[in-house]
């Protein structure tokens, strides 16, 4: 079993195995304390993640997900953090925020550097998100998927998935991502998901996720296999300009912008990427 955290100390010694993350400090180093989930997002902390507000619609998202102060909230795969500074200060005052990422033991890795990188990060996590937020790393909780101690299973009341189910379909282990994400859910636990949406006539080629989009019918179907129902549907996170049928995929897109200065004015008028918004509800 990993440890939950480690002092600045132990971080140093992590070195070269440490991601390439941006940090977001405070001018005054003090923690993020707030209310209200509009001072959080207000924050400026968030200064350089609030222009993505209007096309992720952070606010609206977690209402819809009933995510509230005081519950234990897992987030899957937090990647740069986007989420992370608005659902860690929300949630670890109150409640407790898990930070959840894939289980490693069976992925294959193109050095031992990257090798190192992922298989550290549970332990790496808690100094940085802490450095996003200012919220103490002891609060913070960081596993892979499979490593979640037994007694926190079943004891999580909201799961958070976003952009990040192509990912478990290009890794070939949604099942078993799944399956362990729906052991940590309380009896009425729920995992919220947004995805980036195929048209639903799409070719394979173009909704089998290694362009980043799924068919909305296809993901409800993987969740029922996986022992959920689907509870509500929202188009909150829905973008009608998106073509879907870019051959670099979603990330043609902002924020990525993967062809650079090439058409960039197109793809910025698009915005981002079509999404859909689902709410699931744990199966006894």
């Amino acid at each position: 079993m990993r440890k939950l955290f480690l002092t600045t100390a132990g971080l140093a010694l992590l070195g070269a195995t440490a991601p390439v993350l941006a940090e977001h400090h405070a001018k005054d180093g003090t923690e993020m304390k707030h209310s209200s989930l509009s001072a959080i997002l207000a924050d400026e902390r968030r200064a350089d993640d609030q222009a993505r507000d209007v096309y992720r619609n952070p606010a609206e998202t977690l209402n819809f997900f009933g995510v509230k102060p005081g519950q234990t909230v897992v987030e899957y795969g937090p990647g740069g953090g986007w989420y992370t500074r608005v659902l860690l200060p929300y949630v670890a005052p109150k409640g407790q925020y898990v930070a959840i990422g894939a289980d490693t033991a069976s992925s294959t890795f193109p050095d031992r550097a990257r090798e190192g990188r992922s298989k550290s990060w549970p332990e790496r996590f808690p100094e940085v998100a802490s450095g996003w937020t200012g919220v103490d790393a002891k609060k913070i909780f960081a596993y892979e998927s499979d490593e979640l101690p037994d007694e926190m299973k079943g004891t999580v009341d909201r799961i958070v998935i976003f952009r990040s189910l192509h990912g478990m379909m290009n890794r070939a282990n949604a099942d078993s991502e799944l399956r362990n994400l729906r052991a940590m859910l309380k009896d009425d636990g729920m995992i919220g998901v947004v995805q980036h949406r195929a048209n639903a006539d799409a070719p394979f080629e173009m909704s089998k996720g290694t362009k980043g989009y799924l068919k909305q019918d296809n993901v409800v179907a993987l969740f029922k296999m996986a022992g959920f129902e689907l509870v509500s549907s929202s188009e909150i996170n829905a973008n009608p300009k998106d073509t879907k049928d870019y051959e670099g995929g979603v990330w043609t897109l902002p924020p990525i912008l993967r062809h650079g200065e090439t058409d960039r004015a197109k793809y910025q008028a698009i915005g981002e990427s079509d999404r859909m918004t689902l709410l699931f509800k744990k199966l006894p």
